[in-house]
């Protein structure tokens, strides 16, 4: 079975009722946990990005204590984890300035946890892909939010 187009499926469901469209939407929610956070996210986090925000960043707080850092390869998958669900919750948020505030966030801790990251190319090569792609991201904000952003990425730099 392929999938539909979304220009189709969108013309689809402008013919179904709320009390239909609620039902679909519950049952694409059973399916996948993915499916289920962003309807949770959809409905409760969507109006206030902020709280949103401090909410993924005291997840992170709590990962990054967990973090066994006694080896570079443990510590490493970690971090991807941390990652993964990090471009999971700016995926929801789809909002470049959220995903800017919360891969800087990443960024501190990481620097922060006393992880090795100049002796080993391998977390040096994941925090210089992840300067990159925070430099990226700040070229398509506003104005004044590069200034800041970039300010505060220059000084995780060093």
């Amino acid at each position: 079975m392929k999938a539909r187009p979304l220009n189709e499926l969108k013309k689809e469901l402008e013919h179904l009722s709320a009390k239909e469209l609620a039902a679909l939407c519950l049952r694409l929610a059973k399916h996948k946990t993915e499916n289920k956070e962003l309807l949770g996210y959809l409905l409760y986090d969507a109006s206030d990005t902020d709280r949103f925000v401090e909410e993924v960043k005291a997840e992170m707080d709590a990962h990054f204590t967990q973090m066994n850092t006694d080896t570079v390869f443990f510590a490493k998958k970690t971090l991807r984890k941390i990652l993964r669900n990090l471009s999971k919750y700016a995926k929801f948020a789809g909002n470049k300035q959220v995903e800017t505030e919360l891969l800087l966030y990443f960024c501190k801790q990481f620097q922060d946890s006393g992880l090795p990251i100049h002796s080993h190319s391998l977390l040096f090569n994941m925090q210089a892909r992840l300067h990159k792609k925070i430099s990226t991201l700040i070229k398509g904000l506003h104005e004044d939010l590069q200034y800041d952003y970039q300010k505060e990425l220059d000084e995780l730099m060093y």
